[in-house]
């Protein structure tokens, strides 16, 4: 099954999550104070990042999510925005990494 991958930075990360939540219907299933937030639903991975590199509501990167993934992998498209490809535990090992007090599980 493939999901589609949006991350997106902000510098409103609170208010961010409340207005996604509600219109996601659910509250994301992975959260970092200050800096990090994902939803994961039947056919969409919304991250969103407290990213001081990007402008608020940049796009960061587009992808999928994909259980076949064999590894990580990331390539930009002809109009330079890059694509990443992994599976769910790929993104929760990367979670984890970042931010080892997440303690996120895929599921």
């Amino acid at each position: 099954m493939r999901k589609l991958h949006i991350a997106i930075s902000t510098n409103k990360i609170e208010e961010t999550i409340k207005d996604y939540s509600v219109r996601l219907g659910l509250e994301p299933c992975s959260f970092v104070e200050n800096e990090y937030a994902l939803w994961r639903t039947d056919s969409l991975n919304l991250s969103i990042r407290q990213d001081p590199s990007c402008t608020q509501g940049e796009l960061r990167h587009l992808g999928w999510e994909d259980d076949s993934a064999p590894n990580f992998s990331a390539e930009k498209d002809v109009n330079g925005i890059t694509w990443e490809r992994f599976s769910a535990q790929q993104q929760a090992d990367e979670i984890n990494e970042l931010w080892p007090q997440a303690n996120y599980q895929a599921k």
